[in-house]
């Protein structure tokens, strides 16, 4: 695992590897942040395509989420509590990452409420964040972790599971300690990645593409 630049993290998770599909993952986004579970129909209505591509582009991320009635409830946002708490619209919905955060306001045009915590032992980031950026950090001088992994493939365990807040460069050191690749950005550089991230996607789904280059994907 090689340290990663913001340029190599957008390149990465927008070159269509993570197996996301932009026509379907930004009308799911939508729909899980009403925070209710979301039906095959619900997708089919919203994108024009069949079950059986719904099906498929779902097929093609692992790590979606399901309840025990067949409907989706999460991919990187998630109905599921996980460290990483998104308040949206008075919903209280979570993420699977902490890249995710910073990245759905601009792609929902929506503001919201963040918190999240390093495992039991960090201590509590608090993020304000509207669709054009962040509004406050508690403490200021948190960090965000980013990992360059060489397969993205399954990216919640590959990626999302590895990128935290910390409350400081220091909270963050014996982490980066134990991920010798690893690398820490202040939150409005991540906040400036994760915006660049949901324009490629909203420019994917407004074209109707697949992944590529130039399309959008993430945690």
């Amino acid at each position: 695992m090689t340290t990663p630049t913001t340029t190599e993290v957008t390149e990465r998770l927008t070159s269509g590897d993570t197996g996301l599909a932009g026509w379907l993952w930004l009308p799911l986004i939508r729909r899980l942040a009403d925070g209710d579970p979301v039906d095959i129909s619900d997708l089919t209505t919203d994108t024009g395509r069949s079950a059986d591509d719904i099906r498929a582009a779902l097929a093609a991320v692992p790590d979606t989420e399901y309840d025990g009635s067949g409907r989706i409830i999460g991919q990187g946002l998630t109905l599921r509590a996980t460290p990483h708490r998104f308040e949206v619209d008075g919903e209280q919905l979570y993420t699977w990452c902490a890249l995710d955060t910073l990245i759905f306001p601009s792609l929902l045009g929506r503001a919201a409420r963040i918190q999240s915590a390093y495992q039991t032992i960090g201590t509590p980031v608090k993020i304000s964040v509207n669709p054009t950026g962040v509004t406050s950090v508690e403490p200021s001088t948190a960090v965000v972790s980013l990992v360059n992994p060489e397969d993205m493939s399954a990216v919640r365990s590959s990626f999302c599971n590895q990128v935290h807040f910390f409350a400081s460069p220091e909270e963050a050191t014996p982490w980066l300690e134990a991920h010798p690749g690893g690398s820490v950005i202040p939150v409005d550089e991540a906040y400036r990645l994760g915006t660049q991230i949901a324009q490629n996607m909203l420019t994917e789904a407004a074209t109707g593409g697949t992944p590529s280059a130039a399309g959008p994907s993430c945690c």
